[in-house]
């Protein structure tokens, strides 16, 4: 049986660091990048010239794409890593037929803000793809220290356990370590609330006025409210004390490398969302995330004072100081 070939859509840093995982074990990897001049700077110098610069890439074991179109078809298993808020207006040209026969693996931890939709309900509505070639690559784990080698872990969630435990094998090397879940929409939907979650632990760390204490006291809230969400969104039993639910959340609120964090601790500080985001120079999931969850909740009706604060926040432009004062009222 042929080996099967590798498709990385994106350029990011969480595309860079699976070009640098992968090469551990894929023996080729097809790599698409929107920009010519990244993919001209990665044949030259051997490094992506914006994200994780310091990562040497085997150059003898890639082949760079600009065109969408070609990558997909020259791939059988497509990891997809491009920002949520630049997913339809990439994908636009694309067709049902352009994805037929591959396996999608979706490293997306936010929802497409256009549609108010995850990335699996997206592959399922437009493309017709189903939902069993469908999987998605979580956390805990930041492509910072993917790059300084530290060790680190990943979840496959995927419903076709083979498929699970095929991607997790590719990945897993002497600093990744890789699980499997058969809870994909969870894990899915988990990767997009925890965002949301950092972004309130970096506001809170941005007032100044709330301490460790209460940044626990808000971690432990969030787990719950992402846990009675989820459990409404797609009931099943998890343990969501498990890594790719708590772990991810922790990680994403306490992380010096998290920007979602880092865009709540500059709203915290008195800069506006959109200066905040123009300086970050990068994309904060949890802003988009935030309004969909917010939007959706209007039918399932879950308790998530946490969300509804943040989204005020962020959307409604109401004072980070009183909402958050309001939200420490109803925390246990």
């Amino acid at each position: 049986m042929p080996e099967q070939k590798i498709g990385i859509l994106g350029a990011g840093s969480w595309a860079t660091a699976l070009v640098k995982i992968l090469s551990n074990n894929a023996p080729h990897i097809n790599w698409w990048a929107r920009k010519k001049e990244t993919i001209e700077h990665i044949q030259k110098y051997k490094h992506n010239p914006n994200y994780l610069s310091d990562v040497e890439l085997p150059l003898e074991k890639i082949t760079l794409y600009s065109n969408l179109k070609e990558v997909i078809a020259n791939s059988d298993i497509l990891l997809i890593a491009v920002p949520s808020a630049f997913m339809s207006e990439s994908f636009k040209d694309l067709s049902k037929k352009d994805f037929e026969g591959k396996m999608v693996f979706s490293l997306i931890k936010g929802t497409l803000p256009d549609k108010k939709l995850m990335v699996s309900q997206y592959f399922h509505k437009h493309f017709d793809f189903p939902l069993t070639s469908f999987g998605m690559i979580a956390g805990p784990c930041h492509a910072e220290e993917v790059a300084l080698e530290k060790l680190s872990y990943l979840t496959v969630a995927c419903s076709d356990q083979a498929n699970a435990e095929k991607m997790a094998n590719l990945l897993s090397c002497r600093y990744i370590k890789a699980c499997t879940s058969n809870d994909m929409q969870g894990v899915e939907y988990t990767a997009a609330l925890k965002n949301i979650y950092a972004v309130a632990s970096g506001i809170c760390h941005g007032l100044g006025s709330y301490g460790d204490n209460f940044q626990a006291v808000l971690v432990a809230n969030a787990i719950q409210e992402i846990s009675r969400f989820i459990n409404v969104a797609y009931p099943t039993t998890r343990d969501t004390n498990l890594s790719a639910y708590l772990g991810d959340l922790l990680v994403t609120a306490y992380s010096q490398f998290s920007r979602n964090r880092m865009l709540g601790s500059m709203v915290g500080k008195g800069y506006s969302v959109k200066y905040a985001q123009m300086e970050m120079n990068m994309v904060a999931e949890g802003y988009y995330a935030v309004k969909t969850i917010y939007t959706l909740n209007q039918n399932y009706k879950v308790d998530m004072p946490i969300c509804d604060a943040v989204y005020r926040i962020l959307y409604e432009k109401m004072s980070p100081s009183v909402e958050i004062r309001l939200l420490a009222e109803r925390l246990a």
